[in-house]
């Protein structure tokens, strides 16, 4: 009894793996095909944010994260988590 559950969970795994794979082969290829039709008609494009503007960006996300998340991460820690 156990080694069928035991089989039974190895083949869901084995097939579940298989359609992952697939599916992310199938995306893969999409947006490759995408980008190899966008770079034959686009034109060199300015990023929107600079260099000091994106890492200022992070910070100010690192610090709101830090903000937010703090006193939950405290907690848990002082709790032996």
């Amino acid at each position: 009894m156990v080694s069928v559950l035991v089989q039974e969970r190895l083949l869901g795994a084995a097939l579940g793996s298989i359609l992952t794979g697939i599916v992310v082969f199938e995306q893969r290829r999409t947006i490759y095909r995408s980008i190899s039709q966008s770079d034959t008609h686009s034109h060199v494009r300015e990023p929107i944010f600079g260099k000091r503007s994106r890492s200022e960006l992070a910070h100010l996300w690192n610090k709101a994260v830090d903000r937010t998340f703090g006193p939950v991460i405290e907690s848990l820690s002082s709790r032996g988590w």
